[in-house]
């Protein structure tokens, strides 16, 4: 069995009287790459800080790397890189100075890989880092989180701030580094999720509506499209998995989670209709589970 690299159960967390939180369970076993998604606001960042012992939440519990969240030790943070979403780096450091001092928290710090990337991502150590373009701060809060070769990686919306072309760059370092490693980010770009990542956990209003495999959260989300040789009924009309649906006289679109195979032929005989069977991608699927 995997060893489970992150673990919460029942977390909740409220600011004042607002709830963000609520009864999270979410796991994530060693050696995997789980993207974090959820509309702006549904509380991913508030989610990644109590996974990492940066907040601390009212209820439930968080282990990470097999420690309390709360009191992971420092060897447990040796193994740990993270990104925020909102980075904080040294103004007044140049870019080889701040890879310097970050390395020397750290007893294994890959000097090579730091050196190989800025070059890549065309950032010139000489730069000083309060001058750099939003996007470079990003790439360099990457660089400097891969640097000492963590084996869990955590990453608030990494890609936010960059080009297409600095994103492909990412995620190809991402899927070249990561190898063994295990990685949890949060994004809203659900095409690069697509691209790294194996599972998915999908956030709404708090709660975890979806933590698995991303091939099996796209064979469970359908989309049909309904025929029928009368016209269906507007208040009536209901299938099993149903998300929602849009009526039009005898034809019907309908969203569906929990598809089984057999569903198509159970509809078709019910209503006397043939049924067409669309897949989605992630971004429908998110819209689809999001839809009000």
């Amino acid at each position: 069995m995997s060893e489970t690299m992150l673990d919460l159960r029942g977390v909740s967390k409220s600011f004042g009287h607002k709830a963000v939180l609520k009864e999270v369970d979410l796991s994530l076993p060693a050696g995997s790459v789980l993207g974090l998604v959820g509309k702006n606001g549904t509380g991913k960042t508030t989610l990644l800080k109590c996974a990492l012992g940066l907040q601390r939440p009212q209820r439930g519990d968080v282990h990470i790397l097999g420690e309390p969240a709360w009191e992971l030790s420092a060897a447990g943070k040796e193994r740990l890189g993270y990104v925020p979403q909102k980075i904080d780096l040294c103004p007044w450091m140049n870019i080889r100075q701040i890879a310097a001092y970050t390395g020397a928290f750290y007893p294994r710090w890959n000097k090579a890989l730091v050196e190989r990337m800025l070059q890549e991502w065309e950032l010139n150590p000489k730069d000083r880092v309060g001058l750099l373009s939003v996007g470079q701060t990003q790439k360099l809060a990457i660089i400097l989180a891969l640097g000492h070769e963590p084996e869990l990686l955590v990453l608030d919306e990494p890609a936010a701030s960059l080009d297409p072309m600095a994103r492909r760059q990412f995620l190809e370092t991402l899927l070249d580094t990561v190898g063994e490693r295990t990685v949890l980010f949060s994004t809203h770009i659900t095409s690069d999720l697509e691209r790294v990542a194996d599972r998915v956990a999908v956030l709404k209003d708090g709660k975890i509506v979806y933590c698995g495999e991303l091939d099996a959260l796209k064979d469970s989300v359908k989309r049909l499209h309904v025929q029928a040789a009368a016209t269906l009924p507007d208040g009536s009309f209901d299938v099993p998995g149903m998300l929602h649906a849009k009526l039009t006289g005898n034809e019907a679109v309908v969203s569906v989670q929990d598809f089984t195979a057999d569903l198509p032929e159970r509809i078709a005989q019910q209503w006397s209709a043939s049924v067409a069977v669309e897949d989605l991608n992630l971004e429908d699927i998110f819209l689809e589970l999001h839809h009000e």
